[in-house]
């Protein structure tokens, strides 16, 4: 029956051909409507996405400089051989970049579902306290990063907590002056910064997970741990991909909170990748020298982001 109702349909469009050119226009009109739609945003990722990276990886090969009468000149790999042997604090950039991450991206994950877990339970207030979790989320960085340097310096409120804990044995520290608790200050101020975001995206994970699961699990016996370890987690398997992709990406990608805090100070001791090339390419103007910079944050992200994806996909 069906076959022989579509040679029906096909005859008869061959026998009216003006009954079908209608169909075929309205086809047509439904491609270029949804071109048009699709052309803004199109225009907007070639503009500001496609273009950028095809300059940085031409720029990356050459000498340009961003004012120089001189015009731009081929180099090859010179400016990838100068991060590596010739350039001390891309080395160190690269390190604290590693270190950050490797400290920021467990301690705000499980910090964030720590929360999650605390705000999801059925209790009264939970949502003024999601509120206020969230709201450094919403905060400006900038706006951030201004007060808490001000929080760090000697005579802030920071060391005058602890010297009131202490009561007065407590010695004032300049937290962004010295290299061995700059970093780790920035540290500190990340996670209380994101961990709010994070913990919204536990929650939606934990939200997802029916509630018949945990009932069949309390029948059985089990107890808080168990019901944990056997349904929320495997439930939040695919939350858990998502977060440790983007707070890796965003760790890697630390940039305002050194612009504004120390300047890659003291010593080097907080310099970052994006802040090193940014530093490099528009501030010292070596454009072509920072654009390799670039290139070679971006592989270290991509392969990053690849190992994550390899490590946590399904074995299935």
């Amino acid at each position: 029956m069906t076959a022989t109702s579509s040679v029906d349909t096909a005859v008869a469009a061959q026998a009216n051909p003006a009954a079908a050119r209608p169909k075929r226009r309205g086809k047509r009109e439904g491609h270029i409507a949804a071109y048009g739609m699709v052309a803004p945003a199109a225009l907007l990722l070639l503009l500001f996405l496609v273009i950028p990276v095809l300059l940085a990886f031409g720029l990356s090969f050459t000498n340009a400089r961003l004012i120089s009468p001189n015009a731009p000149r081929f180099v090859g790999l010179d400016n990838f051989i100068r991060a590596f042997v010739a350039d001390p604090t891309f080395i160190r950039s690269l390190i604290n970049t590693f270190l950050f991450a490797v400290v920021v991206v467990p301690v705000q994950a499980g910090l964030g579902l720590v929360l999650a877990l605390l705000v999801n339970q059925k209790l009264r207030g939970t949502t003024f306290f999601r509120v206020v979790f969230f709201i450094p989320v919403v905060t400006s960085i900038v706006v951030v990063s201004i007060l808490w340097r001000f929080m760090y310096q000697p005579d802030g409120i920071i060391n005058s907590f602890i010297d009131t804990l202490t009561f007065g044995a407590w010695e004032n520290i300049a937290w962004l002056s010295n290299p061995s608790t700059a970093l780790p200050a920035i540290i500190v101020l990340s996670i209380w910064q994101a961990v709010g975001f994070h913990m919204i995206i536990w929650l939606s994970g934990l939200q997802t997970i029916p509630e018949e699961l945990y009932e069949a699990a309390r029948m059985d016996g089990a107890s808080a741990w168990e019901q944990f370890k056997n349904v929320t987690w495997p439930g939040l398997r695919p939350t858990m991909i998502f977060i440790l992709v983007t707070i890796t990406i965003a760790a890697l990608g630390l940039f305002v909170q050194i612009d504004v805090m120390t300047q890659g100070g003291p010593v080097d001791s907080t310099t970052t990748l994006v802040f090193h090339a940014v530093r490099r390419g528009y501030r010292e103007q070596q454009t072509g020298y920072g654009a390799a910079i670039s290139l070679i944050f971006f592989v270290i992200v991509l392969a990053i982001a690849m190992i994550q994806r390899f490590l946590t996909r399904d074995k299935d």
